[in-house]
């Protein structure tokens, strides 16, 4: 079974260039959205086994949306890792003590991007 993975960026190309990126796993099922609110109708409808988020974006921002994810009756249990170019030692201890359950530095390398995803999926019992 395909492994379930939304990812959450405001920046068309980044967000297209992470599907390519993602969609070289065969085991991935990506589906994408342009902001914090989109993402939290979608995780609830679709249910993903893991949530790569953006931490700026406008309006509602990475820390907000996994906030209001981990209050969320049916999107309380979904693992979410975020993707972002603040990864200084304090920051990254920050987001995991938020209850992110990653944090991939950005830019991201496009040939490595979804074996570092399936190695979360795995640290989360997520995947086979």
């Amino acid at each position: 079974m395909a492994a379930r993975i939304l990812y959450v960026d405001d920046e068309d190309d980044i967000r297209e260039i992470a599907q390519m990126s993602l969609e070289l796993e065969p085991e991935f099922e990506v589906h994408l959205c342009s902001s914090g609110a989109q993402a939290l109708d979608k995780a609830a409808a679709w249910q993903p086994d893991l949530i790569l988020l953006d931490v700026m974006m406008p309006e509602m921002d990475g820390p907000e949306t996994l906030r209001r994810l981990a209050a969320g009756d049916q999107t309380s249990a979904i693992p979410v890792a975020f993707i972002t170019a603040r990864t200084q030692t304090h920051q990254v201890e920050r987001y995991l003590a938020m209850g992110a359950v990653g944090v991939i530095p950005k830019p991201f390398d496009p040939m490595r991007l979804a074996s570092d995803v399936m190695q979360l999926l795995r640290s989360n019992g997520r995947s086979q």
